[in-house]
């Protein structure tokens, strides 16, 4: 299938997708949302020319205080394929192996007979320590290493043979793996490797404690919305922000995380920032786990390294936190809690962000992103492309 041409001027609307939106504030499920979708970053090899885009805000971010584009939004597990880019930047620089057991850089984690799993098992979730209640954010990162290298793998679970998804634990791990390579604190790293050489200025993976003081007011709450009563999470209070969780405490404008997501349809290039070669791009984002039952979400889940790749056509029920009907094969992306996701379209040269700040049980919050992924499809047009 051809991209998009996306030399055409007219700007992107998004009519159906707001109203998907609106309504989610209407029945409750959040009270705001960012969305950010664009065309054309790999037609034009990540220099910015000729890209289309469109951000949408609606509703508040916090009580009283309207969305805007400048509110960071928390992320949760839509993080996670940041740290996937970390360690492919350390394998092309010769650095580490993919295949290379977590104890050949973290010696410790061998023990309880944790000496086989690799860093593969751990970016495809097939490394059987899922569960683990790591101590964060009140333990300090040493003391949650030291609980995950200490920890037991789960019974009868040959690594790489069976897929579960892992909740923070092994993220931890290729946090201290990406420390102990290359010297830097993992928060330390992403900035100055990713973050910074993207133009995402405004996104961090545990923030310094002066820019956590300076965010005040533009740091957006979440909200517990599964009954009538909502409740305040306090993802947005200081030790969840400062915290470094690197699958899990990501910040930043929704668009942002866009940006990250056009460098790799760009084939791993932003502008004059070389992100990862695209060979590396493409070992990330091409499956490396196929037709597993996943048995954290108890579907069958496809996965590169460190993304999920599109899993709608495993049966007619809904996939947990897939792109919508109208999504290529080769979709690429990763979603974040009943709240995010941000994904790759390559055959439609698409880039989709998106993030709501409510929590409304499982069932309403697949069926909500659902409905919002099909609008954005719908809006641009591509939901006819990809049912031929």
């Amino acid at each position: 299938m051809n991209p998009i041409i996306v030399s055409d001027p007219r700007p992107i609307e998004l009519p159906r997708t707001r109203d998907a939106l609106e309504q989610g504030i209407e029945h409750g499920l959040h009270f705001g949302a960012q969305a950010y979708v664009s065309l054309g970053a790999r037609a034009n090899g990540g220099t910015g020319g000729g890209l289309r885009h469109a951000e949408l805000m609606v509703g508040e971010h916090t009580s009283g205080q309207a969305m805007t584009p400048e509110t960071l939004m928390l992320w949760l597990s839509s993080t996670k394929p940041v740290a996937a880019v970390a360690i492919a930047q350390l394998w092309e620089r010769g650095q580490l192996e993919l295949d290379d057991p977590i104890a050949r850089h973290l010696p410790e984690f061998a023990a309880r007979g944790k000496e086989r799993i690799t860093l593969r098992h751990v970016l495809t979730h097939t490394g059987g320590i899922r569960m683990l209640s790591v101590g964060w954010p009140d333990a300090s990162w040493d003391e949650i290493l030291d609980n995950i290298c200490q920890a037991r793998p789960e019974p009868r679970w040959e690594p790489g043979e069976k897929a579960g998804y892992h909740l923070s634990s092994s993220w931890f791990l290729l946090g201290e793996v990406v420390r102990r390579v290359d010297g830097r604190h993992f928060r330390h790293y992403v900035r100055q490797e990713i973050f910074e050489p993207l133009g995402m200025m405004d996104s961090w993976i545990g923030m310094p404690r002066d820019r956590f003081l300076a965010y005040d007011g533009r740091l957006g709450t979440m909200y517990g919305t599964e009954s009538s009563t909502p409740r305040k999470r306090r993802w947005n209070h200081e030790p969840h922000v400062v915290g470094c969780s690197p699958g899990g405490n990501g910040y930043g404008p929704i668009r942002e995380l866009g940006r990250f997501y056009e460098m790799l349809l760009a084939r791993g290039r932003w502008r004059d920032a070389r992100i990862l070669s695209p060979q590396s791009v493409e070992a990330l984002t091409t499956p490396h786990r196929v037709g597993m039952f996943d048995q954290t979400f108890k579907h069958k889940l496809d996965w590169g390294l460190g993304f999920i790749v599109n899993s709608e056509h495993y049966g007619a029920e809904l996939p947990p936190y897939g792109y919508g009907r109208h999504a290529s094969r080769r979709t690429f992306g990763h979603s974040g809690f009943q709240s995010s996701t941000g994904f790759a379209d390559p055959e439609h040269d698409l880039v989709v962000a998106l993030v709501t700040n409510g929590n409304p049980g499982e069932p309403r919050h697949t069926e909500r992103f659902r409905e919002l992924t099909d609008a954005i499809y719908e809006d641009l047009g591509l939901a006819a492309q990809s049912a031929s």
